[in-house]
């Protein structure tokens, strides 16, 4: 037995220090592995960390940011505070069609932007029942329906729910030969037109230039249809505003007045005559119809018109002062040569 005990206790002895280095072998283990966790833990902590103070920072800057702003004007602090949201927008968009505005303008193509809006909105118009189906014009007599459409701006697009009927008649009496027009627009599609046209009364010629005019003075057109070769002729600055009172005054007397072929304003004050046959009557700036008057007398009594005289001047209201033509005046001269030798032989 003791020996047995010996013999295992020294066996126990022999084997501990192979047990103590197993155990200090796990032991050490156990405590790299604690020592790696530690490290990873401590830089886990320190990304945290380094994290937590970047959003503090950020924060911080902002913070500061906000508070180092300086204030701004009051006159923008009044605008922030009291103009509208979403003004700038509004803003932007009318920066915008005010610089395509000027770009249309700019170059040149304002009109016909006008008219492409006028014709959209008239083909939206006649697609609605707006179109213009029928047109009646009265009192016309020179002029042809589709001259007064067109002096008025209405053609085969125009709407009559965007027709301006104010315009129209402007346009109409800006014409010529239109004293007086009235508009009316019938709904949903008829169009009525009243006009009163001028009359052609005379031809004036001035610098060269014919045209036929009005009573009034006013210039119809120029003077290029036959039609018109049979009204008066009035010559002379001046002339086309005078000629009513003269004509009608010249008219009353036909004996001179139908041989006439043109009435001659001189220096805008007086008239001359000048008659079929080339005789130029030269009448006063006063009273001229007693000239008038006294020139038909002469006439019908001694046929002046007939005789071979080319001017008659009657300025001088105590007496008459009559041309002779070339031929007249050499006879006239001669006759007075022979009757002066005639008393010279009598005498002798």
């Amino acid at each position: 037995m003791d020996r047995a005990g010996s013999l295992t206790r020294s066996l126990l002895r022999s084997l501990r220090p192979e047990a103590d280095l197993k155990a200090a072998a796990i032991g050490a283990v156990v405590l790299l592995r604690e020592w790696i966790q530690g490290k990873r833990e401590e830089k886990l902590q320190e990304k945290r960390a380094a994290a937590g103070d970047k959003i503090k920072g950020k924060t911080r800057n902002k913070t500061k940011a906000v508070v180092e702003r300086e204030p701004p004007p009051r006159a923008v602090a009044l605008v922030e505070r009291y103009l509208p949201r979403r003004v700038g927008i509004a803003m932007t968009a009318l920066l915008l069609l005010g610089s395509g505005g000027f770009g249309v303008v700019k170059g040149g193509h304002l009109q016909d932007f006008i008219t492409a809006v006028s014709d959209a909105r008239n083909a939206l118009a006649n697609s609605a029942g707006f179109r213009i189906t029928s047109v009646v014009i009265n009192g016309r007599k020179q002029l042809t329906q589709d001259e007064i459409l067109a002096i008025g701006g209405v053609s085969g697009r125009s709407s009559l729910l965007f027709l301006d009927a104010d315009g129209v008649r402007d346009k109409l009496r800006a014409n010529p030969w239109i004293a007086d027009a009235t508009v009316l627009k019938l709904y949903p599609g008829r169009l009525m037109i009243d006009i009163t046209e001028r009359k052609a009364f005379a031809l004036w010629q001035q610098a060269g230039r014919l045209s036929v005019i009005a009573d009034d003075g006013a210039v119809l057109e120029p003077y290029v249809s036959r039609r018109f070769l049979s009204l008066p002729l009035v010559v002379g600055k001046g002339a086309e505003m005078q000629a009513r009172d003269f004509l009608a005054l010249l008219a009353r007397y036909p004996q001179v007045n139908s041989v006439t072929k043109a009435a001659i304003f001189v220096g805008e004050r007086r008239w001359n005559l000048r008659l079929k046959d080339g005789l130029d009557i030269r009448l006063p700036e006063q009273d001229v119809g007693n000239a008038l008057a006294a020139l038909s007398k002469l006439d019908k009594d001694d046929r002046l018109f007939s005789k071979d005289i080319v001017a008659v001047d009657m300025r001088l209201p105590d007496r008459l002062i009559v041309q002779l033509s070339d031929d007249a005046a050499k006879a006239r001269e001669d006759f007075f040569k022979d009757k002066k030798k005639k008393k010279a032989g009598d005498a002798a």
